[in-house]
């Protein structure tokens, strides 16, 4: 990574909650409201920006570990903030708070991990489950 990644260093994502973000399951939908599947890829996205800037041409960020508090209802229309910052920067892992304010106050809080990995060694290991997808659609639990 590129020198100047650490602790303390934020990023900020704004968004409007549309209609494709309101809480479905499948075609059904449940509520008007901005569901919590949207808001964990938010999040995501926030963490991600602050990585951007430091990664090398040769390296890939993924998410490894999401968590997270839900705490207030927000509507279709409504404007999301999120801002994520970095709390601790360990071997090939960032972990970022995300915290998530629409106009009434904190809706979210909570916090993602990404991990950094060379791109050949995960493009490496995207063909090899390729190739076991092509072999059954069951799940290898002994491969887990």
């Amino acid at each position: 990574m590129k020198p100047g990644l650490k602790e303390g260093n934020t990023a900020e994502v704004e968004i409007t909650v549309t209609d494709e973000m309101l809480a479905r399951f499948e075609d059904d939908s449940v509520y008007e409201l901005y569901s919590t599947s949207d808001l964990v890829h938010h999040m995501e996205w926030a963490a991600r920006q602050t990585i951007l800037p430091y990664l090398e041409e040769h390296e890939a960020g993924i998410g490894c570990h999401v968590s997270l508090s839900h705490r207030m209802l927000t509507l279709g229309g409504m404007k999301v903030k999120l801002k994520a910052t970095v709390t601790d920067v360990r071997d090939s892992k960032v972990e970022c708070e995300v915290e998530a304010f629409n106009a009434r106050g904190k809706l979210a809080r909570g916090t993602v991990v990404q991990a950094i990995l060379k791109k050949d060694w995960l493009e490496k290991k995207m063909r090899e489950m390729s190739v076991i997808a092509n072999i059954t659609s069951e799940p290898q639990t002994s491969l887990l």
